[in-house]
């Protein structure tokens, strides 16, 4: 009796890349540079992206420029200011903006993660990458890192217009004059982050509006009403918001009794954005898209 042997298909070799098009989907991965690029491209190409930091370049030029201007020395003999004062009038107005501008990246941080939900693009970015989290560590460098350049060119051009506008009132401060290099640096830095914690609370929400309702509730609404309970513990708690912490960070206003050195309001900052993060990494990692 004679026996049939059936060809056996070709044995693969071991550092094949799958070919065609039934390749396993999870054989593809993404580089963390092919990550940056994405998320990259992702947030220059969003309409939204351009209006918001058009408006916190255009809102921080044009608040320096107000509030310099109606600063009134009520006839005090400028040559009399010490140059620290001089300083301290020139950085509050090169940074008066970052106020403002806060609520503006707060809102660009949610709708950059909210948008992909809404639209569904964010089933195709998850099937890129099936960890997840890689592609959130991605959108927040790329978020933070925008935010922060924009934020600089914001400060500093707020710093010239400020300069120009006191200069001719007697008030004179070179930029990098730490009382003046320090805000402005600190102010872009805030920016950065604060649109960074966005991003996670815009994670664990998923929606636009929700996600916006709840940073400007936490960044704006809470310390509004901390600050009306006339109870000790309320004005205790003030100088750990995450907002309060922020401009305290660079140096031009307190909202705590006792000094409170400006490390440890980064830190406070950084413990409001790791909790943001760690919350939206969670829920990234065991909800569906």
């Amino acid at each position: 009796m004679t026996t049939t042997t059936l060809p056996t298909a070709p044995e693969a070799a071991p550092n094949a890349t799958p070919s065609g098009p039934g390749k396993d989907a999870a054989a593809i991965r993404l580089s963390a540079a092919g990550l940056i690029r994405s998320e990259w491209i992702k947030l220059r190409s969003v309409r939204s992206t351009v209006w918001s930091y058009a408006l916190l370049v255009v809102f921080s030029l044009g608040l320096a420029a107000i509030m310099s201007a109606s600063l009134d020395l009520q006839g005090a003999d400028v040559s009399m200011v010490p140059a620290a004062n001089q300083a301290t009038f020139v950085a509050q107005s090169s940074t008066f903006g970052v106020f403002f501008g806060q609520l503006i990246v707060a809102v660009l941080g949610v709708l950059t993660i909210s948008g992909e939900y809404s639209t569904g693009m964010i089933r195709s970015t998850l099937a890129a990458v099936p960890n997840r989290l890689p592609a959130l560590w991605a959108k927040a460098a790329v978020l933070f890192v925008t935010t922060f350049l924009v934020g600089l060119v914001s400060t500093v051009g707020s710093y010239l217009v400020s300069s120009a506008v006191l200069s001719g009132k007697g008030l004179h401060a070179g930029l990098f004059d730490p009382a003046v290099l320090f805000p402005v640096l600190g102010g872009a830095l805030y920016l950065g982050l604060i649109a960074v914690f966005a991003l996670g609370i815009g994670t664990i929400v998923r929606s636009g509006a929700g996600g916006i309702a709840v940073v400007l509730g936490i960044v704006l609404l809470v310390p509004i009403v901390l600050q009306m309970i006339p109870a000790a513990w309320a004005t205790s708690l003030l100088p750990y918001l995450v907002s309060n912490a922020g401009i305290n960070m660079f140096g031009l206003m307190s909202f705590s009794q006792v000094p409170i050195e400006w490390w440890v309001d980064l830190l406070v900052v950084l413990g409001w954005l790791a909790a943001g993060l760690v919350g939206a990494a969670v829920l990234l990692k065991r909800r569906d898209a």
